[in-house]
């Protein structure tokens, strides 16, 4: 008779500075691992898109470059993990942001690690000066590394790719600068609990194959990865 064996689930946070490859890095962690993935980001353009209160609110603050109110964020997220299954690990990505966040977070949630992508802010600047956005899906592209095939259009769709205004450089600048005053400080509230993990380049292909070693060494039977 073949025995299933029971995994137990891991609950991981992915954290980095605006541009640093978060969105990329935590695509491949779902692709190669059984883990679901919950973006802060995804959830507040569901309700940007749907135009609720909490989305006309929302837009407001990402517009001028500021956070969104933890009170706000916080229920989003943590409705959103009340609904997957107890046996499930997950990843969460653009959130927590803030230390009271953190601590809201901790009360509800135990976590496993958190994976840091440390992407030097000069680098993050070039990154986010040719950064194009399909608005209502939210796929992106950057000039650099990943452009679209017709310049100014999207893909699947064909239409129109727009800079958001939260990635003009006077935008980007203020939104670094409100991570290293705000979120920043998480890497010390999660480092003194054993938790952070912390990984350094500059390109998502150099960071990559070092979270992933990390991953597969605590979730081998969770791994989808075809080695």
């Amino acid at each position: 008779m073949r025995l299933t064996l029971l995994r137990r689930a891991v609950h991981a946070i992915i954290m980095g500075p605006p541009g640093s490859g978060k969105g990329t890095v935590s695509s491949r962690i779902i692709r190669d691992f059984d883990m679901q993935h919950l973006s802060s980001g995804d959830l507040l353009r569901a309700e940007i898109a749907e135009e609720s209160t909490h989305g006309v609110r929302a837009k407001q603050y990402i517009e001028e470059g500021k956070l969104v109110p933890d009170a706000l964020v916080v229920e989003l997220v943590l409705s959103q993990i009340q609904k997957i299954s107890t046996n499930t690990s997950w990843l969460l990505d653009g959130f927590p942001r803030t230390i009271e966040q953190a601590k809201e977070l901790s009360k509800k949630e135990k976590l496993d690690c958190v994976i840091n992508l440390d992407v030097p802010f000069n680098t993050i600047r070039e990154r986010l000066s040719g950064r194009w956005t399909h608005l209502s899906s939210g796929r992106v592209y950057n000039d650099g590394f990943n452009p679209p095939k017709v310049p100014g259009v999207d893909d699947i769709t064909g239409e129109p790719l727009v800079q958001r205004n939260d990635d003009k450089p006077e935008t980007v600048q203020k939104r670094l600068e409100t991570y290293q005053l705000q979120t920043a400080p998480l890497l010390d509230f999660y480092g003194e609990k054993g938790l952070l993990h912390s990984y350094s380049g500059t390109k998502t292909d150099e960071i990559w194959p070092k979270v992933k070693e990390f991953l597969n060494s605590i979730m081998p039977q969770g791994n989808r990865s075809r080695l």
